[in-house]
């Protein structure tokens, strides 16, 4: 199983980022998939999750109405376009996969759910 995350990068307050996460090695199109993040000397957070299907999602409620999670299963990938960036959204954000069932529920978006993981991408938002 691999997980690839990309998109991340430097851009100032009340800009965009979209990240991609790139997934390979297992059933994509079966399970849930999630990004999370960790901020220095923070513990890491669930940001979004997406079900199997694309129809369902789960926000955190510091990206509500400015993030939005999307999956194309055919090209087994997972977006997070990132609008309207605040200082506080700086971390690296990392994909994840949780493939130990197939059925969603939003109360299945924490990090302790989620067998499989990218390796990060950087995420630095400048006041």
């Amino acid at each position: 199983v691999q997980l690839q995350a990309s998109g991340g990068g430097l851009v100032q307050a009340g800009g965009s980022l979209r990240l991609s996460c790139a997934a390979s090695g297992f059933a994509f199109g079966y399970y849930a998939i999630g990004w999370f993040r960790q901020a220095p000397g923070k513990e890491r957070e669930a940001v979004s999750c997406i079900s199997s299907s694309g129809g369902s999602t789960y926000y955190a409620d510091s990206v509500k109405g400015r993030f939005t999670i999307s999956r194309d299963n055919a090209r087994n990938t997972v977006f997070l376009q990132m609008d309207s960036l605040k200082p506080e959204d700086t971390a690296v954000y990392y994909c994840a996969a949780d493939t130990s069932r197939t059925v969603w529920s939003s109360s299945y978006c924490k990090q302790k759910e989620y067998k499989y993981w990218g390796q990060g991408t950087q995420v630095t938002v400048s006041s």
